[in-house]
């Protein structure tokens, strides 16, 4: 008595599916497993050194 079973975690997938989206659950489930790591590193006292950058690339394109 007092456990989820079955039939109620269904519901709750499907009316989380409903709420957010099928497209939007990996962007969700991504974020909140960055945040479960950082929580997870900040416990331990470690820090993040590695930097995150991007790159974009222009290609110069002209008419000849």
């Amino acid at each position: 008595m007092g456990g989820l079973g079955a039939p109620e975690i269904i519901l709750i997938i499907v009316a989380i599916l409903i709420m957010f989206g099928g497209k939007k659950i990996p962007e969700l489930m991504k974020g909140l497993g960055r945040g479960v790591k950082e929580f997870k590193d900040a416990q331990n006292g470690e820090t993040n050194t590695a930097n995150t950058t991007t790159t974009t690339t222009t290609e110069d394109k002209t008419k000849v």
